[in-house]
């Protein structure tokens, strides 16, 4: 049987503190479909033979989140891409969900894998996708590099899709927080209207039992220390850090208490570093422009503590 992510590439090291992390990548959408350290599982996973469900673990380029009515303005010409969200009519997610990479490079820890986006509805542009994924002593750091093939100039943002956990840890006991000021206002298609100050059960800066949370929003404003800013998921045997560079402005948070597991469905929560925010091919917010030639890489990571 082939996997419906192609192949599964396993990685894996022992770090300085004697610590065993290991982690698995698809050859579909270079997604992170496993990651653990000393056994504990750090993300949601799904079978084999199945999808990512609701996008799990996938790399978003060269957009991540939402284009409104699936259509935006480049020089003056409307371009429409094909519908991928009908309930919305949105395009999302980008163009390579459901494409392969292939290997550049690999070793016992690390995997560099690549895709090409060629001209199609919607995108006149052609641009190497590049995903990095390399397991060191503080656990798994991610880079993602675009390098346009164009002949002109070429948008874009990045995202992913990771679904986290704590082992067994019952969900009910998990602690999310996010350094994030302000979130997007969305109308009835999830599309931004606007930015608002955090509040209520949005305000996730002094951190939040994910029981408590019914959330599908993006957030802006994040705290930077020391170039990153760190995420976390907390829970009575350790705390999970999810971690994203400053290119990484922006943080999508999902909630669903539906994810599909062995055991049946389950809450989950989706902490997914943007560069740029929704709709960003229409607002222009966060995109990246890339002259003939250039390149555009932005990183973020996954670290453990246990108490």
């Amino acid at each position: 049987m082939i996997p419906a992510t192609g192949e599964q590439y396993l990685l894996s090291r022992t770090a300085a503190d004697g610590r065993r992390w290991s982690a698995i990548v698809t050859e579909v959408a270079a997604g992170l479909r496993h990651l653990a350290v000393d056994g504990i599982e750090l993300v949601e996973t799904f079978p084999e033979e199945s999808q990512p469900p609701s996008g799990m673990g996938i790399t978003l380029a060269p957009w991540p989140n939402r284009v409104e009515d699936s259509r935006w303005t480049h020089e003056g010409e409307t371009l429409q891409f094909d519908i991928t969200e009908p309930k919305t009519g949105s395009a999302l997610h980008g163009l390579l969900r459901f494409q392969p990479y292939r290997v550049i490079d690999q070793d016992e820890s690390s995997i560099s894998l690549v895709a090409r986006i060629h001209p199609q509805h919607g995108w006149p542009f052609t641009l190497d996708i590049e995903a990095r994924y390399a397991l060191g002593d503080e656990g798994l750091t991610v880079t993602y590099t675009a390098r346009n093939l164009s002949t002109g100039r070429a948008p874009v943002a990045f995202g992913t899709h990771p679904f986290f956990r704590l082992g067994a840890t019952p969900k009910s006991e998990l602690v999310v927080t996010v350094p994030a000021d302000i979130r997007y206002a969305v109308d009835e298609r999830l599309i931004p209207t606007g930015t608002v100050p955090v509040d209520g059960g949005y305000d996730l800066r002094a951190g939040k039992a994910l029981g408590q949370l019914s959330l599908d929003d993006a957030f802006g404003g994040l705290a930077v220390d020391a170039g990153r800013t760190v995420s976390t998921v907390a829970g009575p045997d350790g705390v999970l850090d999810l971690w994203q560079d400053e290119v990484f402005g922006w943080l999508q948070a999902y909630t669903t208490e539906t994810f599909p597991t062995a055991d049946g469905p389950e809450l989950a929560i989706a902490l997914e570093p943007m560069t740029a925010p929704p709709n960003a091919l229409n607002t222009g917010e966060g995109l990246q422009w890339l002259e003939p030639g250039e390149r555009f890489s932005a990183s973020w990571g996954v670290g453990y503590t246990a108490r």
